[in-house]
């Protein structure tokens, strides 16, 4: 491929990466905040959950959660979906085209690994989808009740992957294609596991009968999960620019360190609570920890 091509592609598919991400993120966070802000409604309407009221732009914005009741079925609907789509496919696509053309030259390193690029790109490859059937399988189980227990196998399965990447693929590639299965897990939380359940949802809405709230308690369970690993997944974003963190003895242990942090630090944003502000001293300690490891 014509090098200036190249960059050009690159330079494309990262601005509309990020933008893409920006939107996902933005929509997702936005969201979260708006359940944990939510206040009863005043006064008391029937099938309104909470209410919250935003200033903006010259006036004020009423937002109401409507809970599902058969047969009412709104007008418009608008769905937030094609961010979390467009933005796992402009990252897969800079994938291929930074790590996977050009010869492999950043996918692999003889230092770590004595591999071929073949090998490296089926193992960067088949990271994607197994990353997502042990997750969902393991949030689908009985241990998936278990939160706490379910999450500890969770970051010990990424602990296994981060530590397996770096002892196959250069530096910088694992961080790159952790990053990618955890973008791949969100992705598919969205449209395997949350909007079908909304689908069926607004199904038994149209067909006036009793909704399953069940449903709605799981996909809210994956959207949180989303939340969690997001800051995770932007730290892993801009590691290119860091060969401290992906190059250092003990770099896998650097990304888990960090990827820990970034969730410590956004459960403190989700409960934004006097009683859980002690997580802002624990990522800092998580991320003093992961600066230690690259000494």
């Amino acid at each position: 491929m014509d090098p200036n091509v190249q960059e050009w592609l690159h330079l494309l598919l990262r601005w509309g990466h990020v933008l893409a991400g920006i939107m996902w993120i933005g929509d997702s966070f936005l969201f979260m905040w708006l359940d944990r802000t939510l206040v009863p409604p005043s006064p008391s309407r029937d099938g309104v959950a909470g209410e919250l009221f935003l200033v903006h732009g010259g006036g004020y914005y009423q937002v109401e959660k409507r809970l599902f009741q058969p047969g009412r079925m709104p007008a418009v609907l608008h769905w937030f979906r094609w961010e979390s789509l467009s933005t796992w496919a402009t990252g897969f696509a800079l994938l291929v085209l930074v790590y996977y053309t050009g010869g492999g030259a950043l996918l692999v390193d003889p230092d770590v690994a004595k591999i071929s690029v073949g090998a490296a790109r089926a193992v960067g490859l088949a990271c994607l989808p197994l990353s997502w059937l042990l997750y969902d399988a393991l949030w689908s189980s009985p241990l998936g009740r278990r939160p706490r227990a379910a999450t500890a196998v969770s970051i010990l399965l990424f602990a296994a992957l981060a530590y397996g990447l770096t002892h196959v693929l250069g530096g910088r590639a694992a961080y790159i294609h952790a990053g990618a299965a955890l973008g791949t897990i969100m992705v598919l939380n969205v449209w395997v596991r949350i909007l079908p359940a909304q689908r069926r949802m607004l199904a038994a809405v149209r067909a006036g009968v009793a909704v399953d709230a069940a449903r709605g308690l799981a996909a809210k369970a994956r959207s949180t999960h989303n939340t969690y690993l997001t800051l995770g997944v932007l730290f892993v974003m801009v590691s290119n620019h860091f060969p401290a963190t992906y190059g250092a003895r003990w770099n896998w242990a650097v990304l888990v360190l960090l990827s820990l942090a970034g969730g410590a630090v956004r459960h403190f944003m989700l409960t934004r609570s006097a009683r859980t502000a002690w997580l802002l001293a624990l990522g800092g300690a998580l991320a003093a920890a992961a600066f230690v490891l690259t000494r």
